[in-house]
């Protein structure tokens, strides 16, 4: 593996679902578009994009009538105020049918357009028989995107202005595409204990508990049906990595990767290097001041092959420069 990207050069592309107008397609109801220039000069860079706009794909043209959802938030009702055109069954039937093409795709994570009655996935605003908003429901095509692929890393745009909510996603998406290259590749006892191995310290920073109960399902990987823990174990990988990781957690990481330079360093090194991971610990300076301090120290001194095989230390390109920012 790589541990520029955690991925495998040469490898399939990391490709993503997101919603087309996001791109800058003017697919949206007022015949605009919601361009999105992180997802598109940065992130772009390393993924493959999978434009959708299940709206047009139903057949609505451009522009068009807007669409709210109308009902209740459980099984809300996609209408056309103005004309009264109740879309509903057409884009659940659509949706199905679409959605198996994308999970053919092996898609490793999914970009959604925020309000949208189509694909909100977070406090769509939903009518209820007053004709009062709140802010209570889910799109309908992001409602069964989540069903069908469960696993899949999927995320607003509008919430992806928050670093700590856009390095997690960036991580789930990398760490799921590892995941799926592991199970399509390698998915024997040996595969999952080298996999569980690399992302150890990764799941140790958004989950102790996780990490626990993955260890000792790994452990029984040689005596139980192999499906069976590989199915659970990427069902925990995924759940585990929603968890965000803090301040806390990660300083907790740092200095167990600081445990094997203990024997290595000078006094005035050790100090220094645990003043900057209480600095980042308080959010005085970002995670990457502690990180790149400790990674110069390994290439210095000699630690376990374990210490530079820890996707921790590089989850995904650098160039994104995510952990300036958390």
């Amino acid at each position: 593996m790589s541990r520029e990207t955690g991925s495998e050069p040469g490898g399939p592309a990391i490709r993503l679902g997101i919603s087309s107008c996001l791109l800058g397609e003017k697919v949206r109801f007022d015949g605009g578009h919601k361009q999105d220039l992180f997802l598109i000069q940065t992130l772009g860079c390393f993924v493959e994009w999978v434009p959708v706009c299940p709206e047009v794909e139903i057949g609505l043209g451009t522009p068009r009538e807007s669409l709210r959802l109308v009902g209740s938030p459980e099984s809300p009702r996609l209408v056309a105020p103005k004309s009264g055109s109740d879309h509903t069954t057409a884009m659940r039937s659509w949706a199905r049918v679409r959605l198996e093409e994308l999970a053919a795709l092996n898609l490793h994570g999914y970009v959604l357009k925020k309000d949208s009655p189509s694909c909100g996935l977070y406090r769509v605003r939903v009518y209820g028989e007053k004709g009062m908003p709140a802010r209570t429901g889910q799109g309908i095509f992001a409602r069964e995107l989540v069903s069908r692929l469960p696993l899949l890393p999927v995320e607003e745009e509008g919430r992806l202005h928050d670093m700590r909510l856009r390095e997690n996603f960036v991580e789930r998406i990398f760490a799921y595409y590892r995941w799926r290259r592991m199970v399509e590749g390698d998915a024997t006892a040996a595969g999952l204990v080298r996999f569980h191995t690399a992302h150890k310290l990764t799941v140790m920073a958004h989950s102790p508990r996780h990490q626990q109960e993955m260890g000792r399902l790994v452990a029984q990987a040689g005596s139980r049906s192999r499906k069976i823990v590989v199915t659970a174990y990427g069902d925990l990988l995924m759940d585990a990595l929603r968890v965000l990781a803090t301040p806390k957690k990660h300083a907790s990481v740092l200095h167990h990767l600081m445990g094997y330079l203990k024997k290595a360093l000078s006094r005035p090194e050790k100090a220094e290097l645990l003043v900057l991971i209480d600095d980042y610990r308080h959010g005085m300076v970002p995670l990457v001041v502690p990180l790149t301090l400790l990674q110069h120290h390994f290439r210095r001194h000699p630690v376990p092959d374990w210490v530079h095989q820890q996707i921790y230390l590089n989850p995904y390109p650098k160039e994104l420069m995510l952990r300036n920012h958390v």
